[in-house]
């Protein structure tokens, strides 16, 4: 992959010295998470979306899970001990992180927020998550993940 072609998450990986794949696929808005994984040639367990929320107290948490399951609200709440928590709304995701829907990743937001990750990614060898643009997906160890993010392991689906 050309350096130009290089997403700002595979920068900062490559800053780390953190060892990844990177995967393309037509950049389309509309794709699921599924068929996302799908178009990988993966199984939906191991390809994870980011999900970006409000705590009651006004802080913002980010939320790695896997792209078939479901956030369970009440669980990230507890997991960021907070009140309650809802999702952001999608207009205000790009100021906030720096990433557009369907592009946003756990790696290299503008500001770093608590971040967790559902606990099934620390039974894989390799998790996907994206690289920070529409059509453009990291393979890398859920430890490295975890390490460079930050992220805090937690039982967050429903």
């Amino acid at each position: 992959m050309k350096n130009n072609d290089k997403t700002n998450v595979m920068r900062v990986l490559d800053s780390k010295k953190i060892k990844y794949e990177s995967h393309t696929y037509e950049a389309d808005p509309t794709l699921t998470g599924e068929q996302i994984a799908g178009i990988l040639g993966e199984d939906t367990e191991k390809v994870f979306k980011t999900l970006v929320t409000q705590g009651k107290t006004g802080a913002y948490y980010v939320f790695v899970v896997p792209v078939e399951a479901e956030l369970d609200l009440k669980k990230a709440a507890k997991a960021a001990g907070e009140k309650s928590i809802s999702m952001i709304k999608q207009k205000d995701l790009l100021g906030l992180t720096g990433y557009v829907h369907g592009g946003c990743s756990p790696i290299g937001m503008k500001k770093q927020f608590a971040t967790f990750i559902h606990e099934t990614a620390e039974s894989y060898e390799k998790v996907f998550v994206s690289a920070g643009k529409v059509g453009a997906q990291i393979e890398l160890a859920p430890a490295d993940l975890i390490k460079i993010a930050n992220i805090k392991v937690a039982d967050i689906i429903s």
